[in-house]
């Protein structure tokens, strides 16, 4: 059985515009491609044709990433979701305190993680040391860069 995929609800409608833009908008614009790139006669010196041919290749193979992750998606129910504990879904603001300086992230599942935009994997060493964790608790985290302990400040839905 493979791995279930974890995301919100955000996550599931995202991936599954995505999927909708690759195979309708994509796909159309790929076959116009190789199209053009065919009237210009020669493929073994036509590096438009080669172009379009691994846009293809890549598209398809993104399809099939998106269609094989929902096949396996376990939604997070953000009603089940408690403030109590910090766990997948969980929004949480929490404060560095070498630095002094409040962080806001929320876990999400690996797919649906996007560090610039605070949404970490419930797998990085913060997402994973925080999960558990209560308001007021101190939690050290081993990252690459060393040590970080954070004070959680608040957890929301």
């Amino acid at each position: 059985m493979a791995k279930p995929i974890l995301l919100t609800d955000e996550g599931l409608k995202k991936l599954e515009e995505e999927l909708e833009m690759l195979k309708t908008v994509r796909r159309k614009e790929i076959a116009e491609k190789i199209k053009v790139a065919l009237s210009f006669g020669d493929l073994s010196e036509n590096s438009e044709y080669d172009e379009a041919k691994n846009d293809q290749a890549m598209t398809e193979a993104r399809i099939a990433d998106i269609e094989s992750m929902l096949k396996n998606v376990k939604l997070i129910d953000e009603e089940e979701l408690t403030t109590e504990i910090i766990h997948i879904g969980s929004k949480v603001r929490v404060n560095d305190v070498e630095f002094d300086e409040v962080c806001d992230y929320q876990i999400v599942g690996s797919s649906e993680a996007d560090p610039a935009n605070g949404r970490i994997s419930d797998e990085s060493p913060v997402g994973k040391s925080l999960l558990g964790h209560k308001i007021g608790d101190r939690v050290e985290v081993e990252t690459p860069g060393g040590v970080v302990l954070y004070e959680v400040l608040e957890i929301a839905k």
